[in-house]
């Protein structure tokens, strides 16, 4: 299978959507999940993650983790992507979801919103399990959402080597890499079953390839095929062409199919005692620090040319080969909505901030404190944008179009260390369900915000 990266399309392929034992390429996966939930804050790439016996015991390729001890995220994460190391990438899926049963789960419904229509995950590493299976079309379209989902990561693909913490790891693949001009990944697979297996990537100028191999003889005989592959690519692909990015599937979390991101709420908690509030400016006051022509123009845009505009800042520091160190401090911030509702406790600190691009030093913010009592501690998240005027934009017209489910909705916009999130906060659970429903059905990302994970 060989594929032009840019646009999706397909320039050879042959036995494309046969299944066959994925064996190691399975990490693609694995590594996809634990980027995404690096992103959306169900783990840090410095939490300890403590291995299990299942971990420990899992056969070579291995780190050679011991049961019992504690290791960072970012080790298991370079481990599983540069040495294909099946203990690292079995304790990474019990890390974020528990077992690694509940992780494969994960990883096939990642799989079927992604498009991937012939492949069935019964594991996070990849060895041989009767139905585990996959396509080379499958796993195609799956290094190229590697690629352009994360791009802050996909340099691990290329590393010949890297520290994981308890040892220095080399990658499995340096032959190919150091002998095809412009290959940096992405992820070799072998089992007695599989044979050798092999997606890889290059680019030259504005050209990018994918292709991928299953079922080689040996390594040679796999780089020599990709090599022809990549080749054929290359002179097929036109040398320019608009990027077309796929779109990321959401995170798939929990039993019933939605689309949660726990963000640490206590489920239960005694009420603060009552505190004076300062007397709330009135709702003509608050609209009036918005200038007119930028409602308009924020009513006459839509979601999704503000997706379409974003850029994700990169989460790795540059420069230092190494991923980042923790995670940035978390800045709520978000305005009441114009229409009064009771449920909500709103305490008003400030103006409404004006749009980002006005340059005032130390902008001013209103600041939103929402009660947890009535069970409203639920809220919805819309996209991740470049900038806060970007998300409040966005935020603004879901409620204008969503005015009947998310009436009594708190917009709250919360920076992150890879953009700025658009929410609404203050809804029940039902509520929130709802909401989310009816924006994806109308083509609008969503997911719930619970305090229940």
């Amino acid at each position: 299978m060989v594929m032009d990266a840019r646009t999706g399309e397909v320039l050879h392929s042959r036995n494309a959507d046969t299944r066959l034992h994925p064996a190691s390429l399975t990490k693609m996966m694995t590594l996809y999940i634990a980027f995404q939930a690096v992103e959306r804050g169900e783990i840090t790439l410095d939490t300890p993650v403590r291995i299990s016996r299942n971990a420990a015991a899992e056969p070579p390729s291995k780190l050679g983790l011991r049961a019992g001890q504690s290791i960072r995220l970012r080790f298991l994460l370079r481990a599983a992507a540069v040495k294909s190391a099946n203990d690292a990438s079995t304790a990474i899926a019990e890390a974020i979801s528990g077992s690694e049963e509940a992780f494969a789960t994960r990883m096939n419904r990642t799989a079927r919103a992604m498009g991937m229509t012939n492949t069935t995950f019964r594991n996070a590493h990849g060895l041989t399990q009767s139905g585990h299976m996959s396509t080379a079309r499958d796993m195609t379209l799956l290094g190229r959402h590697v690629i352009y989902d994360f791009p802050q990561y996909y340099n691990l693909f290329s590393r010949r080597s890297a520290d994981a913490g308890i040892a220095t790891v080399r990658h499995t693949n340096r032959r190919w890499l150091d002998s095809y001009r412009g290959g940096d990944g992405i992820k070799t697979g072998y089992t007695r079953a599989a044979g050798f297996n092999l997606v890889a990537s290059a680019q030259r100028g504005q050209e990018r390839v994918i292709a991928t191999v299953f079922g080689g003889s040996s390594t040679a005989a796999r780089n020599a095929r990709i090599t022809e592959l990549m080749n054929m690519g290359f002179q097929r692909a036109p040398t320019n062409a608009s990027l077309r990015r796929p779109t990321p599937p959401g995170a798939m979390i929990g039993n019933g199919g939605r689309t949660i991101r726990p963000n640490g709420l206590v489920s239960t908690s005694m009420r603060p005692i009552a505190r004076p509030q300062p007397e709330a400016p009135t709702a003509d006051i608050l609209l009036s620090s918005v200038e007119t022509d930028v409602i308009d123009a924020l009513v006459a845009e839509t979601v999704t040319a503000a997706v379409a505009a974003a850029i994700v800042a990169p989460l790795e520091e540059p420069g230092n080969g190494l991923l980042a160190t923790g995670e940035p401090a978390v800045k709520p911030i978000a305005r009441p909505s114009p229409t009064a509702s009771p449920a909500p406790e709103t305490v008003v600190l400030a103006a409404v901030p004006q749009p980002a691009d006005v340059l005032d030093p130390a902008p001013a913010e209103v600041v939103t404190r929402i009660s947890t009592s009535g069970g409203r501690h639920w809220g919805i998240n819309v996209g991740r944008y470049n900038s806060r005027f970007q998300a409040e934009r966005v935020l603004l017209q879901v409620a204008l179009n969503e005015m009947s489910s998310l009436d009594g909705a708190l917009r709250r916009v919360v920076q992150r260390s890879g953009g700025f999130d658009a929410n609404f906060m203050g809804l029940t659970r039902e509520g929130a369900d709802l909401a989310c429903r009816r924006l994806q059905a109308r083509g609008t990302q969503c997911f719930m915000i619970g305090s229940d994970g």
